[in-house]
């Protein structure tokens, strides 16, 4: 039993990790694309306003893939953590996404 609770922290802290990177890596790729176009000022300071947010919860779902090395408590631990900061990520990116999409 504590193998498959370990197994399933691990996968969720994983995929925590994932979203969170990619949140990190759409503002990074928003404030590129910002600085190399003229009025691109306004994106580039709404992605400097989002970076807490996204460092932030990379670093939870690292501490939460951190604790998947300990005991049970610890795997639950984890999971709620992970679980928390995967779905602030996978927020944060929708709605960004959502606040710069275009075509279609």
């Amino acid at each position: 039993m504590e193998t498959i609770v370990n197994l399933i922290a691990v996968v969720i802290a994983i995929a925590s990790v994932l979203a969170a990177l990619g949140h990190a890596g759409y503002l990074a790729l928003l404030a590129s694309a910002a600085n190399k176009r003229a009025g691109g000022t306004p994106i580039a300071q709404y992605v400097r306003s989002r970076w807490p947010v996204a460092g932030g919860t990379l670093a939870a779902s690292l501490l939460a893939w951190l604790f998947t090395s300990g005991n049970t408590g610890m795997d639950v631990l984890a999971i709620l953590l992970a679980a928390g900061s995967g779905t602030v990520a996978t927020k944060a990116l929708q709605s960004t996404q959502a606040k710069y999409r275009s075509g279609g």
